[in-house]
């Protein structure tokens, strides 16, 4: 049974009390999610904000409806003033934290997301004004001296982490005491219970005691504060509803003051499920934070918010026991591993646009069935080449509606292969697919370049069986391929454009390159990997005329041939030596005519008509090189492919590089 499921009256007449609507940030994570869920089963008004639209594995589980669910950025004071705007609470509960795991290293982030999102947050939250802010600290904040201190002892801090939510308590005392504002927090210890981390301890406790076993102990003298969630919450509720001028900026120790060791725990598990194996101390290595004494002192709490622990460890065991046999936990398990904090996302659509207003709200639509349909976790970036149109406005609107849109403007108009090249660059997927906004690439043909993929393929490209366009001009494109097949010194698929599918190696390779002029179908042929084609119907542009024309299509062409091939220079080479032996012929030929009839005067007209075509084959040749030569020079000047004006995600503009560098970051690092 879930922890919020049997919380007592009194509990929800608290959360009933409060004043809406209300905020949980965090909510993908395990206390948030519980409490998050706790007061949705008690009022309609309640959001849950995360870091990124795909969640995690818990928030999955919930039949949660799209306008509850927001995203922010807390490390950006934009993102947070976006946030509040949109749902104005008047309750906020914030358990978003990072640092708290050992993966979780990056220290700068361990301050920005611990420390400075909480005055991002305040700030947001002042102007509007709220009745209470209840904030997720740690017991970690004691750090070196955790043995049962009172919340007015000094502290020791041991890492980043403690700091950084030691220093969030400060900040939290100064907006409290100083500016008078309704702030708590309130010092978690050790935390268990329903959907929790399956590797955590108590839930790796109670999966093995299922099976007559016990999970790998740290050291038997390593002791902890068991709280359990449902008591938490309650906490939370407490703090929020009996929130009073006098305990604004107050920090409560949120324990049951018992001290367990690894040693009690075991021999407490052995005792609650049967268990005949012994355990095995030392077994697993000591967390660096890990002391002997690690317990806390609730009278505090129990004084001001008139809170007490309510579930003894022996219960608190037995009903995260009774949950893990009443839910599927194998595949909820299987879940979180391949999840982890927030599911990764699986494809990443980059589209390039110029002049596809009309097109785009089509393409969002279509490209968001196809994902809906395969089940995946997806993004849809939108590139936006500096089209003279109303795309701009256009995507800002979808991105605000669909947290899966992320929109990217550029200074100008830098190409199609740049545009490819930037949104490939922001892309987060494990594979890449890669579409011209106009729509001639059809979205429904995604299903099968994914289905390759699976199948072990890294590149999938479409194969264009035909096109819906005049005779000529499917008679010029097939004979172009087919011509730059035969001339490249790589075998490039015939009939490929630049739809396809790609797995995130061979984007990194792509991006890795430093050539500047790119011809992408070619240089994903160049890196190679294992590569298949899908055929398809290529239809006609929907909306407008094409932006193509018989100039750029030359030119297309052009960057295709110099790129990746050098017959050009070959073929010079060759008609070089066979004028050579064609004039040392036409010396022979006429030295012995000019002896055989001295009397018949030169012929002007053959002068003139060797002087224009040598004449032409030389400023043919020297157009050749110049081709090549002006490759050269574009490669020395080293300037960028693009420059992007601004990054929009969920309805929040990111301008300039540095901004955009540190949202990018902030997304490889699952922030």
């Amino acid at each position: 049974m879930d922890a919020w499921a049997d919380l007592d009256a009194e509990f929800q007449a608290q959360v009933r009390g409060l004043q809406g609507p209300i905020l949980v940030l965090g909510a993908g994570g395990f206390v948030g999610y519980n409490l998050f869920e706790a007061l949705r089963a008690l009022r309609p008004d309640v959001f849950a904000a995360t870091h990124r639209l795909n969640a995690g594995w818990r928030l999955a589980q919930a039949a949660l409806p799209a306008s509850r669910l927001l995203v922010c950025d807390l490390n950006y004071a934009h993102s947070v003033r976006h946030l509040v705007e949109t749902c104005r609470p008047r309750t906020v509960f914030n358990l978003a934290a990072y640092g708290a795991y050992p993966h979780q290293q990056d220290a700068e982030l361990i301050y920005r997301t611990n420390f400075l999102s909480t005055q991002h947050l305040l700030e947001a939250l002042r102007p509007s004004g709220f009745d209470a802010y209840v904030h997720a600290g740690s017991s970690s904040e004691y750090g070196l001296r955790a043995a049962a201190p009172r919340e007015s002892d000094e502290a020791l801090p041991n890492s980043h982490y403690a700091v950084s939510k030691l220093g969030n308590a400060d900040l939290l005392k100064f907006y409290g005491k100083i500016h008078a504002l309704p702030v708590v927090n309130l010092r978690l210890y050790s935390v268990y219970g329903p959907w929790e981390e399956p590797e955590r301890l108590i839930p790796m406790l109670v999966e093995r005691a299922r099976e007559g076993k016990l999970p790998p102990f740290v050291a038997p003298g390593i002791s902890r504060d068991f709280v359990y969630v449902g008591d938490a919450l309650r906490a939370f509720a407490a703090a929020a509803s009996r929130l009073k001028p006098a305990l604004y900026g107050e920090s409560f120790n949120i324990a049951t003051g018992a001290r367990t060791t690894m040693a009690d725990l075991a021999a407490l598990a052995r005792s609650e499920f049967a268990i005949a194996e012994e355990p095995a101390f030392g077994s697993m290595p000591n967390r660096r934070w890990d002391v002997e004494d690690w317990y806390g002192n609730p009278a505090k709490a129990a004084e001001s918010l008139g809170w007490k622990a309510q579930v003894p460890l022996a219960k608190g065991l037995r009903a995260t026991w009774e949950w893990q046999r009443g839910v599927d936990y194998a595949g909820l398990k299987a879940l979180s591993r391949s999840q982890g904090e927030g599911k990764a996302t699986e494809i990443s659509a980059v589209i390039a646009c110029y002049k596809d207003a009309r097109a785009i709200p089509e393409m969002h639509a279509r490209l968001a069935a196809v994902f809906a349909g395969l089940g995946a976790t997806y993004e849809i970036i939108f590139v936006n080449d500096c089209s003279p149109d109303e795309s701009r406005e256009v995507l800002r609107k979808l991105s605000v509606e669909d947290a899966n849109v992320v929109a990217v403007e550029h200074t100008r108009n830098f190409g199609s292969q740049s545009a490819f090249m930037s949104g490939m660059g922001v892309a987060s997927g494990k594979a890449i697919v890669l579409l011209d906004g106009d729509l001639q690439d059809p979205p429904e043909i995604i299903p099968e370049f994914i289905a390759k993929w699976r199948a072990g393929y890294d590149v999938v490209y479409g194969s264009r069986i035909k096109r819906e366009a005049p005779w000529l001009l499917n008679l010029a494109y097939k004979g172009f391929y087919r011509i730059f097949r035969r001339m490249s010194y790589i075998q490039v698929p015939i009939d490929a454009g630049d739809f396809s599918l790609m797995d995130r190696k061979v984007v990194e390779e792509l991006l890795s390159l430093p050539e500047k002029d790119r011809f992408l179908r070619g240089l994903r042929a160049w890196v190679g990997f294992r590569q298949v084609g899908v055929p398809y119907l290529r239809p006609e542009r929907k909306y407008g005329t094409s932006t193509n024309s018989l100039l750029k299509n030359v030119a297309w062409a052009k960057k295709g041939i110099f790129s990746f091939t050098y017959k050009p220079l070959e073929v010079m080479g060759y008609v070089g030596v066979a004028l050579f032996f064609l004039s040392l012929f036409g010396i022979v030929f006429q030295i012995i005519d000019r002896l055989r009839h001295p009397a018949i005067p030169w012929g002007v007209a053959t002068i003139v008509s060797i002087t224009l075509f040598l004449g032409g084959m030389q400023l043919l040749c020297m157009a050749v090189l110049g081709e090549y030569i002006a490759k050269i020079f574009e490669e020395a000047k080293g300037r960028p492919l693009y420059i992007r004006h601004s990054l929009t995600h969920a309805g929040v503009e990111y301008l300039g590089r540095q901004r955009i560098g540190d949202f990018l970051s902030n997304r490889r690092n699952g922030l």
